[in-house]
């Protein structure tokens, strides 16, 4: 009888098992793949400049972390930083390692997080926390040629976007979102008036073309980290 009742009440935990995977599938949300492009109608041809789409789920749409994992790291080397564009979570420590046979000092003082290192020789690495959202523009105040961007996100669901400007993110759940869009060179104001709501559905989640000719763009040149022009000496020989 003892035997029997443990093979009875073994499938009978098995068939929970199956009913709790079956009903777990069907109350999991519907996934959608994102697609858009970013055009210029005034210069189809032109070559598109660095951009990240992100989309932050609103109320009543399903969340997913976005946690650090590990530290990340933009490379100071032959007077440039690489990679020229990161994308972080919010809370993540990025190295900043100088491999170059000569001093850096780089600062940002933009939008996200607000920093400056000072002089660090050749060798030596320091670390900055980007614990706030946002996008950091990242200089240093010796060699007014070098800059990049980190940008510190609080959402898994972004794309940077290719060389013919499409974003695509995979594996979305349906549902309602903020989307928000980085473009180098836009004026952050006329990046604030790209953002909008946009509802994803199963059955398409391609949010079309976006025209980006008469965005407002900002002045290529930057000032160093006392917010004065860089000086006609500060271009060293290393």
């Amino acid at each position: 009888m003892l035997t029997t009742w443990n093979h009875h009440r073994n499938r009978f935990v098995l068939c929970a098992l199956i009913f709790a995977s079956v009903f777990a599938r069907a109350q999991s949300p519907a996934q959608v793949d994102m697609h858009m492009r970013l055009g210029n109608s005034v210069h189809p041809n032109d070559r598109l400049p660095p951009a990240v789409l992100w989309l932050t789920p609103l109320p009543g749409t399903p969340q997913q972390s976005f946690s650090p994992k590990g530290h990340y790291t933009l490379l100071q080397k032959n007077r440039m930083f690489f990679p020229h564009l990161l994308v972080v979570p919010v809370g993540s420590v990025v190295l900043f390692p100088n491999a170059d046979p000569f001093f850096h000092n780089v600062f940002s003082l933009f939008n996200g997080k607000r920093f400056d290192l000072g002089l660090y020789e050749a060798g030596s690495t320091k670390a900055v926390d980007f614990s706030r959202e946002g996008v950091s523009y990242i200089f240093c105040n010796i060699h007014p040629e070098m800059s990049a961007v980190v940008l510190a996100l609080s959402t898994p669901f972004y794309s940077i976007a290719d060389s013919t400007g499409s974003l695509s993110i995979q594996n979305m759940p349906a549902g309602d979102y903020e989307m928000h869009l980085w473009v180098e060179g836009f004026t952050q104001p006329a990046l604030d008036r790209l953002a909008r709501h946009v509802h994803l559905e199963p059955s398409s989640g391609n949010l079309g073309v976006l025209d980006t000719s008469e965005v407002a763009r900002q002045p290529k040149s930057h000032l160093n980290k006392f917010g004065q022009p860089y000086d006609d000496g500060s271009k060293q020989p290393y």
